[in-house]
């Protein structure tokens, strides 16, 4: 069996739950009790295994990008060790063992991601989501590889509203497809200066950028204050209203994955 390794306790179809929470997602598809993607030109089939995953084809190619999907970048260690000290983090942690958050592997999919989910509902974030992939993407196996750049970069607005995408949105999205800042090496700045770069871009605010942070580069301090879930969650399990962006000051320097826990404990129903 292709083993991939992964630090325990790990479960898998709890850390993988959100490509399925609101819907197929066409890119990152669960059939069967195993999570498909498309990598190198491949159906890439995902299964829970002892120690980790099972993944076919396992090869120098499909490995990186797996263990970026699984979010293997996380330090859960430290930050366990870490909310044991935080009474209430800790209760969310404890009934979530073998969660590990995943992570968008590509850059431009994680911003346009987002830019979907944007003052919508995740359920319709999905379905545009999903028309896109398959209006733009390529047939893989069972799969779609999200849309490539250049591809995007081709479109016209039209093609995009006609899926779903309000005209600002596909915009953005074509603009952001157009547009010669290079994506991967954002991954060599500081928070604050991707930020200040992503939210430079038309369309793109400190909500996208925030979450860019959180899942795609897996930065520690990422806290996407301005997330409706995000706050719902620190309301539900701290009582803390409105504005949370300092909140996040208490988790530090974990709140990224604090984040994650809080948001997958309201969706999962974890009693406060």
């Amino acid at each position: 069996m292709p083993l991939l390794e992964l630090p325990q306790p790990y479960d898998f179809e709890l850390s993988t739950g959100r490509f399925r929470a609101f819907g197929p997602d066409r890119a990152n598809l669960w059939v069967d009790g195993a999570l498909h993607r498309a990598v190198d030109g491949h159906d890439v089939r995902i299964a829970a295994a002892p120690g980790g995953v099972d993944v076919q084809p396992l090869d120098a190619a499909t490995a990186p990008v797996v263990r970026t999907l699984l979010g293997a970048p996380f330090d859960l260690d430290a930050f366990r060790a870490f909310a044991a000290t935080e009474p209430v983090l800790s209760r969310v942690v404890e009934a979530l063992p073998g969660l590990r958050p995943p992570l968008a592997p590509d850059p431009f999919e994680s911003l346009v991601t987002s830019v979907t989910a944007q003052q919508v509902s995740l359920h319709a974030a999905f379905a545009i989501r999903n028309r896109f992939i398959l209006a733009f993407g390529c047939a893989v196996g069972t799969v779609y590889t999200f849309p490539a750049r250049k591809r995007v970069a081709t479109a016209q607005p039209e093609e995009l509203t006609e899926l779903g995408f309000s005209r600002r949105k596909a915009e953005c999205v074509i603009g952001l497809a157009r547009t010669d800042v290079d994506l991967y090496a954002l991954a060599t700045l500081p928070d604050e200066e991707v930020k200040a770069r992503l939210v430079a871009l038309t369309g793109i605010g400190e909500w996208t950028a925030d979450w860019f942070l959180a899942r795609h580069l897996a930065r520690p301090r990422a806290w996407p204050a301005g997330d409706l879930g995000l706050r719902k969650a620190v309301q539900r399990f701290y009582g803390a209203d409105g504005d949370i962006r300092s909140f996040g000051a208490r988790f530090a320097p974990f709140e990224n994955l604090s984040a994650h826990y809080l948001l997958t404990g309201l969706l999962t129903g974890v009693p406060a």
